[in-house]
This record gives C-alpha cells, structure tokens and sequence, in this order.
C-alpha cells in the first residue's frame, strides 16, 4: 500500500518535485497535421516522419532523461482547423508544434504561435514547419519562434534550372503553371527571374485554384497549343496528381520540371509520360549511396514502407531538434523554455546523408542540399509500383542554392 501524505507534506513533497530538474515536466510535441480530407495522404507522411524521427530522439534517452510525449491534431486540411487545434494543443502543454502539409495552414500557426509568445511571456512555444514553403515565412511573417527546415521556390527553381540547361533539356520555351497562392505565386516568380540565366522565354504563366480542379485536360490543351520545350510547376497533392494524368491521358511530350513530382502516386498516374522529367527535391536515397541505403532499410522496417517525399526531409528536422536539444536543460523549476530550445537550433549543425544542414540565424531558413533527379527505368528505387524512379542529376549544397535574407524579414529577438 502506498503512504498517504498529510497535506502538508504532500505541499512539501511537491516543492521538492518542481525544485528538482530531475523530475521535470517532459517535453511535448505536437503534430498539427492535415489527417483528413483531399491532402490527407500528405499530412500522414509528415505524421509518419516525425514519429519516427522522436522515436529515435527517445531511444537514445529522450530529453532530460524523459522521453519525449507526441501529441497528434488533425487540422482538417485549412486555416481554422489549424488555428482551433494549435490552441487545443498550447492547452495541452505542448512545447513545440510541428506542420508541414500546406503553407496556407502553415502561415496561420506561425501567425498564432507568434500571437500566442507576446501574450504569454516565459510560456512561448516553438513552431517546427517542416514544409510550408511560401517565402512569406521567413520574410515578412518571419519571427524568432519559427524555424523552416525545408526550402522555398527560388531554392529549388535554381538548381532545377542549373541542372536542366547543364544536360541540354531545359531548352529556350519553358510554360509556368502553378496554383494561386503563396506558394503558387513564389513559384511563378521563380520561374521568371531565372529565365536569364536558364537561358530562356517564359511562354505563359498560369495560376490556378488550389486542389479545386478536377479536369486539367483543357490546361493540358493549352500546354499543347503553347508549343514549349518544358513545363515548370510547383505543384502538388492533387493539382500536381491530376496534371500528370491529364498529361498522360494527352499524351504530351513536353519536359517537366518539378518540385513534388516525388509525392506518392504521380509517377503511377503519369506513367511512361514520366520518362526524363525532373524534380529538385531535398532528398535522393540513392545519391546518398550507403547511407541512403541504411535509412531507406530502417525506415521501411519501422514504418512499414520506404521513406518519400516528405518524408526524409522531416526526419533530418528531428535530427536536427536532437542535436540541438543536447545542449539545452531545463530550468531549476523544471521549467522547459521553448527560448533556450530556440537559441540552440540557431547554432546547430548536423551532417546529413547529402551534406550539412544548418539554420541561417537572420530568418531561421534551413540551408540544405538539395537534390535534381530525373525519372528512370536506371533508378536504384523504384517508385509506386513502376519500373521507374528517381536517377539523381546532381546534388547541390544549401549554401549555393539559399535565397538571401528578405529585407521584408525583421525579426525580434528576445531580451
């Protein structure tokens, strides 16, 4: 039978507990993914990743001896489900909240993060975007709290660019179609201010309702009439899925550049009209050689299915709040201060399977390689289900294809 303490003592055992680090609170993250609806299938292999990612965190010990406690939302694919979700968890106790799925949702949590940290001073908590991808979030929506451990558009429209024109297949009539939004609009612009060293004319630009369009085939038509040598999008989830399909049904020949051409299904749907398209993605398990191999092997063994798309990218962000937390403890109340967890992923720096992988202090955009492949029956990993993969181009340093900080970026820093 287990003592009962008389109340006072039970105030004094409870001092002692909350003096005594040891015996701190553990440190909570939640996943604030998009779990149902049309870009489902997204938010699960963010879910995916980062689970695998703590595990690993936790069987190494976890934080201060505790491990690490997941709390899982689900946003329901938009803005205010996100909003309402990220305040269930702050309630809950998170301490970090991670997201990646869409940079429409991903602007909203940074928003009420950011909201969340001036009203409660010494209580602030951290926001992990694994994926938004809109230059907004480290410009002019960029805060302390806020860490970005993917790219941007102008991160990954160069390289994809450099690499195309390197093996003669960007050619000089390239056609910008992509979604209208944040995202969609970084894209166009991308697209547009590297025509001069690709060496090119954009031909026409398109923007388009995100993941409303059912039929791409009249798109398609246009693409045709248009008469181009490549096609650059930065679309994804259904736009980019449905596209592939509707090119295929076509029967199209133009090249594709992509940036989400990895994302699970297109290459199904697109089948043989995939051959020789390219995508600039941060991760190529077979560029990474062995050491792709490995991760590739116990991902598949602990997940049930092979690392894709964003997949990879999320577990190099987990490794990198690992490394960071090593140098953080909690406070002499066994408080956890998201402040000191902020201050450390500053001055981090891993060496991923491709290369090292840092945090820019002025914005808190990740640097990291990013890789240019192009679809293949050569591929060492075949994808989908095909006979097809993803042969690597070449891999180029985060340092050579980060944007520079944008002026539109005026962070505060705490006291």
């Amino acid at each position: 039978m287990q003592p009962i303490l008389k109340p006072s003592l039970l105030g004094t055992a409870l001092s002692l507990a909350l003096a005594d680090p040891a015996v701190a609170a553990p440190l909570k993250i939640a996943l604030v993914e998009t779990l149902s609806g049309p870009q489902a299938s997204t938010g699960k292999l963010f879910v995916s990743a980062a689970r695998y990612g703590i595990e690993r965190i936790n069987t190494a010990g976890g934080f201060n001896g505790e491990p690490i406690q997941v709390l899982e939302y689900d946003n329901q694919g938009g803005p205010v489900g996100a909003s309402d979700k990220v305040k269930a968890a702050i309630n809950d106790g998170a301490h970090i909240i991670i997201q990646g799925s869409s940079s429409a949702i991903a602007g909203q949590i940074t928003e009420d993060v950011r909201k969340h940290n001036l009203r409660n001073r010494g209580k602030e908590v951290l926001y992990l975007n694994a994926g938004g991808e809109a230059l907004e979030l480290t410009g002019e929506k960029c805060h302390f709290y806020h860490f970005r451990f993917t790219s941007n558009a102008p991160m990954r429209v160069k390289p994809l660019v450099e690499a195309m024109k390197a093996t003669g297949d960007l050619g000089k009539r390239v056609y910008s179609i992509n979604q209208n939004y944040s995202w969609g609009q970084d894209m166009e612009r991308a697209i547009t201010e590297m025509a001069p060293i690709g060496g090119y004319t954009v031909v026409e630009k398109v923007l388009h309702d995100v993941n409303k369009i059912q039929d791409f085939a009249p798109y398609v038509a246009k693409i045709k009439a248009a008469n181009v040598d490549t096609v650059i999008t930065g679309n994804w989830s259904n736009d980019l899925l449905l596209l592939m399909k509707a090119s295929a049904d076509a029967g199209l020949k133009v090249r594709f550049g992509t940036t989400f051409l990895d994302q699970v299904g297109n290459l199904a749907n697109a089948g043989a009209v995939a051959l020789g398209h390219y995508v600039a993605h941060p991760y190529n398990a077979e560029a990474a050689g062995d050491a792709g191999k490995r991760f590739v092997e116990d991902y598949a063994r602990k997940t049930g299915h092979a690392p894709v798309y964003t997949e990879p990218q999320t577990v190099n962000a987990m490794a990198f709040l690992a490394e960071a937390l090593k140098s953080v403890k909690p406070g002499a109340d066994g408080r956890i201060d998201a402040t000191a967890i902020a201050k450390a992923l500053e001055t981090t720096r891993i060496e991923t399977d491709l290369g090292p992988l840092t945090i820019r202090a002025a914005d808190h955009q990740a640097e990291l390689p990013i890789v240019v492949s192009q679809v293949s029956k050569d591929a060492v990993y075949k994808i989908d289900g095909t006979d097809m993969g993803f042969k690597p181009v070449k891999v180029f340093s985060g340092e050579s294809v980060v944007n520079p900080v944008q002026s539109s970026c005026r962070m505060q820093r705490p006291d």
